[in-house]
């Protein structure tokens, strides 16, 4: 079973503090999704760091959508972490044919897992 995190976008006046975005973490398998964690202001993801807190520093013309020129911080995921994790997604056809280069991907994110994220400064993530 693998985790994945999801950001939707509410209607309207659903959370005003995360401009009505909504944060999932999902436990996946072949089956389908499950829901293991959601909210708004407090979901914290895999790594130990608060998914709108990351976010929230996109640029307002972004609208909390991080890439790496929005004004958000940078993830620890790599390009080829982030493919192997979409190729080996266990809810799509083919994903238990994992090539070397996602298994090194992949091997890469679980040493990442095991440290943690950095801590700040003040010691607050």
């Amino acid at each position: 079973m693998g985790t994945i995190e999801v950001m939707l976008k509410q209607p309207a006046g659903f959370s005003s503090v995360t401009h009505d975005w909504e944060f999932f973490e999902l436990d996946v398998d072949a089956q389908g999704s499950k829901i293991r964690k959601r909210g708004f202001a407090e979901v914290v993801n895999r790594f130990g760091g608060n998914c709108f807190g990351c976010h929230i520093a996109a640029r307002p013309q972004w609208d909390l959508i991080c890439e790496t020129d929005h004004g958000c911080a940078p993830i620890p995921l790599t390009t080829p972490m982030i493919r192997a994790l979409q190729h080996t997604d266990p809810r799509c056809p083919g994903s238990d044919h994992v090539s070397a280069e996602d298994r090194k991907a992949l091997q890469g994110l679980a040493e990442l897992q095991k440290v943690g994220p950095p801590a700040s400064s003040d010691g607050a993530h």
